[in-house]
């Protein structure tokens, strides 16, 4: 039998409202904060969907997203399906509306140049009208309502975080990478730091072969005057922006250390970086991208 409190119940989020309103933004930052999330679903089929009630199964929040143009949207039967699943023990479902003023809908849509999805070859403002009336019901009937009329992306964005950042499934999650310049930079890192100011073992008899993995190149390293400070600046720097990341409602930050061949100085910084992570109570994912590219002393350049 499912736990009646709300922390071992599933959250279901309805996520509907006006055309324009913001409806993708909303599902994009709720999948950023965790939630599982989906768009233009028929809710007749969020049964199926979610399954009957078991225990055993992770129960990861889910949003999701429908409007006017989704297969089988009567709002009447919609309210009633969700009134059948909220008696579900297992379930706490919530429907958010997404409402915005008339003028303001016919702006955004004059702007893109988009087609109200109601509207056929009659003006903007028809389709507009057309879809609040049919609408209104379940306007009247959610649980929360909010106006972007007054909204820019950003301040949507916002207000979503705050209003169910609580319900965020996981921690952020945090990856240390290491890479080389002369191979590409990552197209994905948040933070890259260049390790390139390091002696390079590359041009040392007997590190060349070996990587950053390797304890005698690591003790190269810190044997390199440089390596300390620069490293506790790199780290106590990381530390201070993690939480103000998680506050933002990021899913994962990527922090990246490159060298110029991405074997030796970059490996032991991220090696390094990690097990400080570790040591400050995180979870880093460690990736090393060219570990396995050979050692060349073209791309090295010279000593």
């Amino acid at each position: 039998m499912a736990d009646d409190s709300p922390a071992d119940r599933q959250h279901i989020l309805l996520v509907t409202g006006l055309s324009g309103a913001g409806k993708t933004t909303a599902l994009q930052v709720l999948e950023d904060l965790g939630w599982e999330a989906i768009d233009n679903f028929p809710i007749r089929l969020v049964g199926r969907l979610i399954g009957p009630p078991n225990p055993e199964a992770t129960r990861h929040p889910l949003a999701i997203g429908f409007d006017s143009r989704t297969r089988g949207f009567v709002p009447e039967e919609i309210i009633g399906k969700v009134k059948d699943l909220s008696r579900r023990p297992d379930l706490v479902v919530t429907t958010l509306f997404l409402d915005c003023n008339s003028g303001e809908l016919e702006r955004r849509y004059n702007e893109t140049r988009r087609r109200h999805p109601m509207a056929a070859d009659r003006p903007v403002r028809t389709g507009i009208q057309a879809e609040r009336e049919l609408l209104e019901p379940l306007r009247r009937w959610a649980d929360a309502v909010i106006d972007t009329s007054n909204f820019s992306s950003n301040d949507l964005q916002q207000a979503i975080r705050g209003q169910f950042a609580d319900t965020a499934p996981r921690e952020m999650a945090i990856i240390v990478s290491s890479f080389g310049f002369a191979r590409g930079t990552p197209p994905l890192a948040d933070l890259v730091f260049d390790m390139r100011f390091l002696d390079n073992p590359h041009w040392v008899d007997g590190l060349r072969e070996q990587t950053g993995l390797d304890a005698a190149v690591g003790d190269h390293i810190e044997r390199d005057a440089s390596f300390a400070p620069v490293f506790a600046q790199i780290r106590d720097l990381v530390l201070t922006l993690i939480p103000r990341y998680e506050a933002q409602g990021k899913s994962y930050v990527n922090i990246a250390f490159g060298c110029t061949g991405g074997r030796h100085r970059s490996v032991y910084a991220a090696q390094r970086f990690a097990q400080a992570l570790r040591e400050a109570g995180f979870s880093p994912t460690v990736i090393h991208r060219n570990l396995g590219s050979r050692a060349a002393d073209e791309i090295e350049g010279p000593q």
